[in-house]
């Protein structure tokens, strides 16, 4: 197949990812390219993605303002952002692809694929009415989610998500031995992800932290006083200081849409401690891979933590590689895609 896959350009896609969207269109966009077919990205200029074609438009002026801070200020309208869209779509329309990947978690690109062969994945919660108002006037077939607690969501809100696609993570080398006593916090700099408590949690453990990410929300004043700053992370650099960690903490504060950190810290033998809320259920492997806890709770978190050193991490890694494959996601998107294209 000729496929067309669009990445939002609010942000461009880097070795370091802000979000798990961002990893997850890379990933598959190299995985349909391994499959043998013909992809292209449409981006934002300044994307890098070794591998995949890409086909690109300058960054629209008012790209930062455009980006959703789910527990922060809503984005308002960005008309640069609708015109950097409106021009991938040209480009879309004149290379004529199979069908189109999208991924942008923009109203205007729904209202763009209008006529063409295109699946829609929805990676964040019903948070922007805008588009609420785009994905429920999209017909259900051509609808996609992460995770069956989005599927929920989607569906309380109003729109007919016709089907679960999860995101899946690659399975790399990372090292072996023994890990070090330290618990990791991973991910943007950001209120919905719950620094405060995760530090929190690993002080009752007693064991030192340290924090991986870069800053997302610039109006978000965290303290990190305490924890080893590692800052913003190649993924593949991610992945390595997540196999030598003893626990990685995802004190979420929000419905969280699937947990791409916590799949990765799992494929790298890193037992995850983690608030029981949205989609981690379903990529923890409670007792098996990690140990959920009460949402807002640092007691129960601590505990948690705490009893993920006692995981056999050859477990960890393989309930990962069973549940959370990056081929397995593949597949499902492969056989996705096919069915728009032919239908």
């Amino acid at each position: 197949m000729r496929i067309a896959v669009v990445a939002s350009p609010v942000t461009p896609l880097r070795p370091a990812q802000p979000g798990g969207a961002q990893a997850m269109v890379c990933d598959l966009a190299l995985g349909l390219v391994r499959r043998g077919h013909q992809v292209a990205i449409h981006c934002v200029d300044g994307s890098e993605v070794p591998g995949v074609d890409l086909i690109t438009v300058p960054p629209p002026r008012d790209a930062a303002q455009a980006l959703v801070m789910p527990l922060g200020r809503p984005a308002p309208q960005a008309p640069g952002v609708a015109a950097a869209i409106a021009g991938m779509f040209d480009a879309i329309r004149s290379s004529r692809p199979d069908v189109v990947s999208q991924h942008a978690f923009d109203a205007p690109a729904f209202d763009q694929a209008r006529g063409l062969a295109a699946l829609h994945t929805l990676h964040l919660p019903p948070l922007v009415p805008a588009v609420v108002a785009a994905a429920a006037s999209t017909p259900a077939a051509q609808l996609a989610t992460v995770s069956a607690s989005m599927l929920r969501a989607w569906r309380a809100a109003g729109v007919d998500v016709g089907r679960v696609l999860r995101n899946g993570v690659e399975d790399v080398d990372v090292p072996d031995g023994a890990p070090e006593h330290l618990a990791l916090v991973a991910g943007r700099i950001s209120p919905e992800k719950g620094i405060e408590d995760a530090l929190t949690a690993a002080r009752l453990a007693g064991l030192p932290a340290r924090v991986a990410g870069a800053v997302y929300d610039p109006a978000y004043d965290v303290d990190l006083q305490g924890a080893e700053r590692l800052g913003e992370l190649t993924r593949l650099e991610l992945r390595r200081v997540m196999a030598r960690s003893a626990v990685t903490i995802c004190a979420v504060r929000w419905d969280e849409p699937f947990g791409l950190v916590a799949a990765e810290a799992q494929m790298a033998g890193c037992p995850v401690a983690a608030y029981d809320r949205g989609a981690v259920p379903e990529v923890v492997e409670d007792g098996v891979s990690g140990f959920l806890a009460i949402p807002d709770d640092t007691d129960s978190l601590a505990a948690a933590i705490e009893r993920c050193l006692t995981l056999d991490r050859g477990e960890v890694r393989a309930s990962a590689r069973r549940r959370l494959s990056l081929d397995g996601a593949v597949d499902g998107y492969e056989s996705a895609l096919m069915e728009i294209a032919s239908s």
